[in-house]
């Protein structure tokens, strides 16, 4: 359930982004990795968990559809193409099962490649898609390079916010944990 929280915070982030200076800096990417790492279930047989875990990508990308909508539609007010959010929508589920495969097993190092997997990831695929599917760039190398420079403001707003989410929802609890055992240890042995 708590997954959920963070992935409805997260989509909610976006509409906060909206500020100039604030270019993509959310939750998103970070929420997308906890998400992920919270997928798997250690209940039922391998099929029920196939579809547990289907089941909760479905519900994650109906809601990262729906904000796509709202977004465009009525933040930006543009006319809404689905095709032309295919890339993206593949992304969010890609980036689920690497929170999946990388992060159920949480560790500083885990947290650091992913953070750089699903950014660096969304920057390419989101720069390239721009350049070879609009007219903004000529469909040049030179004009390739153009859309990736354009975007470095983004990249590196994106990096540091996954970054940031992702060391406080798995650096936070894990910080309490240790804080608690400290404190637990550091009773007198009448007390504990």
């Amino acid at each position: 359930m708590s997954a959920f929280i963070v992935l409805i915070a997260a989509a909610l982030s976006r509409f906060f982004a909206l500020h100039a200076h604030s270019w993509n800096f959310t939750a998103l990417g970070g929420g997308l990795l906890f998400f992920g790492s919270r997928m798997r279930s250690s209940l039922g047989t391998a099929s029920h968990q196939k579809a547990r875990i289907a089941a909760r990508l479905a519900t994650a990308l109906a809601l990262l559809i729906a904000t796509d909508y709202c977004l465009t539609v009525y933040a930006y007010q543009y006319p809404f193409h689905p095709a032309a959010y295919l890339v993206t929508w593949l992304w969010y589920a890609a980036v689920c099962l690497i929170g999946m495969g990388l992060l159920n097993k949480a560790s500083v190092l885990r947290c650091a490649a992913a953070t750089l997997a699903s950014a660096t990831s969304f920057f390419l695929l989101s720069n390239f898609a721009v350049w070879a599917g609009g007219g903004m760039y000529p469909h040049t190398l030179a004009g390739l390079g153009a859309s990736l420079v354009a975007g470095l403001p983004f990249y590196r707003n994106d990096l540091a916010s996954t970054a940031l989410t992702l060391g406080a929802l798995f650096g936070l609890p894990a910080l309490a944990r240790r804080v608690a055992h400290t404190m637990h240890s550091a009773q007198p042995d009448h007390l504990a």
